[in-house]
């Protein structure tokens, strides 16, 4: 949904965060909750917009049947997401239904943090940042969340219960982890421990507040 069609939007500061899968995305995004920073995580909105009862799980019902959910009515997510990897058209056929409703929410939802908070600034979890330009225009800076490949590997099938054959096909899916360090701003390298990944986010805080209030 095309940012122009928005009117009246509060100025804000947003930081994009993003990372291949198992770079630790969601560790980074807890700590810099942790020091008071609003986070707006895509992938939680489309959770929420996939729940019972919801307009777009309707919608995914009628575009991909009955057989991608369970019996209590809930979606299939572990079906669908196999199912999406496998078939490229059958994955922007569900990118269609998502993305657009996801970007709404995530703009509604900086926006009423901005108005209730009015943060220095907020943090956009955006996992697949870079395979598309929809978020271009409403985020300052991009971070990128890195670590080695073989790290992505391990702690995908430690946290998905996942093969490295089916993590392996999930970076395919994924911009090229050179590309997408290419395109960051900022990278914070994550190979360590989840001490050491939170000395480099309060660094990057500590400086973000303070070029922010220069800037004021």
């Amino acid at each position: 949904m095309p940012h122009s069609i928005y009117h009246n939007l509060l100025p804000m500061y947003v930081v994009a965060l993003t990372g291949g899968i198992g770079s630790g995305k969601s560790e980074a995004s807890r700590l810099f909750a942790n020091l008071g920073v609003p986070v707006v995580d895509t992938d939680m909105i489309a959770h929420q917009l996939t729940a019972a009862g919801s307009t777009v799980l309707e919608e995914i019902n009628q575009t991909f049947g009955a057989d991608f959910f369970n019996p209590d009515s809930t979606l299939n997510r572990a079906k669908l997401r196999t199912h999406i990897f496998n078939d490229a058209n059958e994955r922007v056929k569900l990118e269609r239904l998502l993305h657009p409703a996801i970007y709404k929410k995530a703009l509604d939802t900086l926006q009423e943090n901005q108005q209730r908070l009015q943060p220095t600034y907020q943090l956009l979890v955006v996992p697949l940042l870079f395979e598309s330009n929809r978020y271009q225009s409403i985020v300052n800076q991009t971070l990128v969340i890195d670590c080695d490949e073989s790290l992505q590997i391990s702690r995908a099938m430690r946290r998905s219960n996942l093969t490295a054959n089916e993590v392996k096909k999930l970076m395919l899916a994924q911009t090229s982890r050179k590309n997408r360090c290419n395109l960051a701003d900022t990278i914070i390298e994550n190979n360590g421990t989840v001490s050491e990944l939170a000395e480099k986010i309060n660094e990057f805080h500590k400086k973000l507040i303070n070029t922010c209030i220069v800037s004021k």
